[in-house]
C-alpha cells in the first residue's frame, strides 16, 4: 500500500469515528483543523496530517466535567485527554500499517511534545489556535465575560507563530466586528 493510500485509509477511519461523536461536532473541527495545517503548510508532512485527522480523537469520552473547574484542573484534563487521543489514534495507526515510529510520532504531537523546539509541534499548534477562532471563539465569547474572554485569547496568541498570527488577522476580517474587537484588544 502506498503511503498516500495508508494516509487516506487512516484518514478515512478517523473520519467515521469522529462520526460517532454525540455532539457532532468532531467532523466539522477535524477537517477544519486539517485544511489549516494544509493552507500553513502545503507540503506538511503526513505524521502532521495524521496528527490533526486525530487531534480530538473521541474527546466526548473525557469530559471536562470530570476534572476540577479550576486552572490546574483544566491542565490536567488536557493532559489526560491528550494521552488518550495518542493510544486510540495508535490503535487506527497500526491497524492501517503504520509502524511504531510514524505512531510515537503522531503520539508526540498529539501530546504537544517539544512545541516551542519542533516545527511539526508548533504547525499542529498554530492550525488548533486557528480552528478554535474560526469554529469555537463566538461561542466561548457569548458564554464568558469580555475578560476571560481577552485573557483567552492573549494565551492562543502566545502559543502561535509569526505565520499563526498572520493567519489569525486574515482570519479576523471575516469574523463578526465584535470578535474582531476582541482579538485586536487582545493582540494589540
Amino acid at each position: 500500500m502506498s503511503t498516500d493510500d495508508r494516509l487516506r485509509l487512516a484518514a478515512e477511519r478517523f473520519a467515521r469515528i469522529h462520526a460517532e461523536d454525540p455532539g457532532h461536532r468532531a467532523a466539522t473541527y477535524h477537517d477544519t483543523l486539517v485544511s489549516w495545517v494544509e493552507r500553513l503548510e502545503p507540503r506538511a508532512s503526513q505524521v502532521v496530517l495524521l496528527a490533526a485527522h486525530c487531534q480530538h480523537l473521541r474527546r466526548y469520552e473525557t469530559p471536562r466535567a470530570s476534572f476540577p473547574d479550576d486552572a490546574a484542573g483544566y491542565r490536567r484534563w488536557r493532559a489526560a485527554a491528550a494521552r488518550r487521543h495518542a493510544e486510540d489514534a495508535g490503535v487506527v495507526l497500526r491497524e492501517v500499517g503504520y509502524g511504531d515510529d510514524v505512531v510515537a510520532r503522531v503520539a508526540d504531537l498529539l501530546t504537544k511534545k517539544g512545541l516551542r523546539s519542533d516545527p511539526e509541534a508548533q504547525l499542529l499548534e498554530d492550525a488548533v489556535c486557528l480552528t478554535f477562532l474560526e469554529l469555537e471563539l463566538e461561542a466561548f465569547a457569548a458564554k464568558h465575560p469580555v475578560e476571560k474572554v481577552v485573557d483567552i485569547l492573549k494565551k492562543t496568541w502566545a502559543k502561535m507563530t509569526p505565520r499563526g498570527h498572520e493567519a489569525a488577522h486574515k482570519l479576523a476580517h471575516g469574523l463578526p466586528m465584535k470578535l474582531t474587537t476582541l482579538i485586536a484588544e487582545a493582540t494589540g
